[in-house]
């Protein structure tokens, strides 16, 4: 397969003559990415801690620059690993694309609002964040009148970590809503992962080059521990971005959780570093004390160098492996970390995770976020013509006209909403005495 005459066309065919443009495609759609209103909005949305808590820690923002930092340094340590698949691998252009992008689609209030959004969509089609991130890279944000920001078929690809329609995922939600908003249990309504089906014409544009043989076995799901379904697989570039998201995500949030007294020293040493000095076949092994009292040290830059030693050895020791039994070369190669290194890597995702993540302090304004989103949701189901802007209203009205559910476009416009501008709509709308006639406006 020749892989430059397929994975650069774009959808839509584009006739933009500008003098001197020395930038390539891939260059472009990095450029789309980073100007778009959907990638500013990311400033303002939660990371794990609360936006407006305090102004050191991640935002969705400030994630997705690390993550695309950390992810040309994998790229450039596969391809000093295996030379042999330095063509294969996406340029530094690309992975930073996806890294930048990959988060573009969670909505304010982090998985909180992803919960409220899919519970409120359980009879139209669900709601997940990776799914909306494709959604809006493909068809919401204005760059285009109706292609979005009309990528590369190369960087859809490599968004797509899930490259399966919601459709075709079993759901492990109750039959019947609850009675009311504040009953809710957020375990009960994790969503699917996958695109959704008002976005099939999408996916298969994306998947079209592939051999039919390779669509059916990209297209396999699978169960992970808490009973969600996902696709089994995903490309190559995929793979490469979502190490560096899970790199990112474990050791800078931890970080973030030091230095604003979430976690301490103790429980560091329980769960974190006594276990991984007993993981034979890594240096982390040994350096796991000093680590530690730096991770914990007054002195700021003691705690960067730590943070750096811990980035730096998951980086290193990635590598490419193969995967299935695709006919393509950008699916039948997967970047990984190497088995002891994933182990430590394992073990500080579930610290964060326990730790930080599940701390009731944390789930209070997770769940809080959650509240705000499906009473805003509600009321806008309730009277479209009447509380949505009017540009949302012209989505919704041409969505019904076409037979499609409106509610995807109120989800379209939640979902885009920063956690302060969501929380500010919410009081104008159940607060009395609050309120003003701002003009609202929509995302998309």
């Amino acid at each position: 397969m020749d892989i430059d005459s397929h994975w650069l066309a774009r959808r839509f065919a584009e006739h933009k003559p500008r003098q001197d443009d020395q930038r390539s495609p891939l260059q472009r759609d990095k450029a789309r990415i980073m100007h778009s209103a959907a990638f500013r909005r990311l400033q303002a949305k939660t990371q794990v801690l609360g936006v407006g808590m305090n102004d050191f820690y991640r935002t969705r923002l400030t994630h997705s620059l690390e993550a695309a930092q950390i992810g040309t340094g994998i790229a450039a340590q596969l391809r000093r690993n295996s030379p042999e698949f330095a063509e294969l691998i996406g340029s530094d252009n690309l992975i930073e694309s996806l890294c930048l992008a990959h988060d573009l689609g969670h909505p304010p209030y982090g998985h909180g609002g992803e919960v409220a959004l899919n519970y409120m969509m359980r009879d139209h089609g669900g709601f997940e964040g990776n799914g909306q991130t494709f959604r809006i890279l493909t068809r919401l944000e204005p760059y285009t009148r109706e292609y979005g920001m009309n990528l590369t078929r190369r960087t859809l690809l490599g968004i797509l970590k899930y490259p399966v329609l919601m459709s075709a995922l079993g759901s492990r939600a109750p039959r019947q809503g609850v009675d009311n908003f504040r009953q809710l249990k957020a375990e009960q309504w994790l969503p699917g992962k996958g695109v959704f089906d008002d976005d099939a014409d999408l996916l298969s544009w994306v998947l079209e080059p592939f051999s039919d043989a390779d669509r059916q076995l990209l297209t396999r799901t699978r169960s992970n521990p808490v009973g969600q379904q996902r696709a089994q697989f995903h490309s190559l570039d995929c793979s490469i971005m979502e190490l560096a998201d899970d790199i990112a995500y474990s050791v800078h949030d931890l970080e973030d959780a030091i230095v604003m007294g979430i976690v301490n020293y103790r429980s560091w040493r329980e769960n974190v570093a006594e276990p991984i000095a007993g993981i034979d076949g890594t240096y982390l092994a040994g350096q796991m004390e000093t680590i530690g009292k730096k991770l914990f040290s007054d002195e700021h830059h003691l705690r960067k160098d730590a943070i750096g030693t811990l980035v730096n050895a998951f980086v290193t020791h990635s590598r490419i492996v193969a995967q299935g039994k695709f006919e393509s070369p950008l699916l039948s190669h997967h970047a990984v970390i190497e088995p002891a290194y994933a182990e430590c890597l394992g073990y500080l995702k579930r610290f964060v995770l326990q730790y930080v993540i599940r701390k009731p302090e944390v789930q209070i304004l997770e769940y809080k976020g959650q509240q705000i989103v499906m009473e805003l949701f509600e009321a806008f189901a309730s009277d479209p013509n009447r509380l949505l802007p009017r540009s949302t209203q012209k989505r919704w009205q041409a969505a019904c006209e076409q037979g499609h559910s409106g509610h995807r476009v109120i989800a379209d416009y939640i979902s885009g909403m920063t956690d302060e501008f969501a929380a500010r709509l919410h009081q104008n709308l159940f607060t009395p005495k609050s309120g003003n006639l701002a003009e609202l406006h929509s995302p998309f």
